[in-house]
């Protein structure tokens, strides 16, 4: 996976060892890290190791899509992009919030999508908490169509949390919508005017 991504501002590419502090400084910040399944970082341990379980030892076995976020005046991470390789196709992204509302993510997430349609992968869910409207944004601005909501006991942090579920078709199975979601959890439903 270790083919670099260059965008006008961007460089999307691997994490490496020389990346411990700044994967820190990402995943270390409250707001930043709000609505992700996960606590946010407390020490440079816990960003070694998380370098080393999410990233280092994902590269190796090759799974799935995750890159840095780099500017390319610094080639330094200020946030990520990653598809998971499993039948969601789960997109995820986080960014340094003094980063935010600059159309970043948009920038990355779009040159991602463009990477997928030629490995052939058909399409790209993505779900954000309703009371994270800047990730639903994107979601919407890289073209991705709500397709329903449905209610989840996230874990580890034990909460009740609302999740909308969108999707972008990479393939000409245009009206493809993934179903997991709404199988799963009972409480589902569709909203009107999103």
């Amino acid at each position: 996976m270790e083919n670099l991504i260059y965008t006008n501002r961007l460089i999307l590419r691997q994490f490496n060892k020389e990346d411990i502090q700044a994967i820190f400084e990402i995943y270390k910040d409250k707001e930043v890290n709000k609505y992700l399944p996960w606590y946010p970082l407390k020490s440079i341990e816990e960003a070694e190791s998380l370098y080393c379980e999410k990233y280092e030892k994902e590269y190796k076995n090759n799974n799935g899509y995750k890159y840095a976020i780099c500017l390319k005046e610094n080639n330094i991470p200020i946030g990520y992009v990653h598809l998971s390789n499993n039948d969601s196709y789960d997109l995820g992204y986080g960014l340094k919030k003094e980063f935010w509302h600059k159309g970043i993510v948009t920038e990355a997430t779009k040159a991602i999508i463009e990477m997928l349609k030629e490995d052939n992968i058909p399409y790209i869910t993505a779900t954000h908490d309703i009371n994270n409207i800047r990730s639903g944004n994107v979601m919407k601005n890289i073209g991705m169509q709500y397709c329903y909501t449905y209610k989840e006991l996230w874990q580890p942090k034990n909460i009740l949390v609302t999740f909308r579920m969108y999707q972008l078709n990479l393939d000409e199975n245009k009206d493809r919508i993934y179903k997991k979601y709404w199988e799963q959890y009972s409480e589902h439903f569709i909203e009107k005017n999103i």
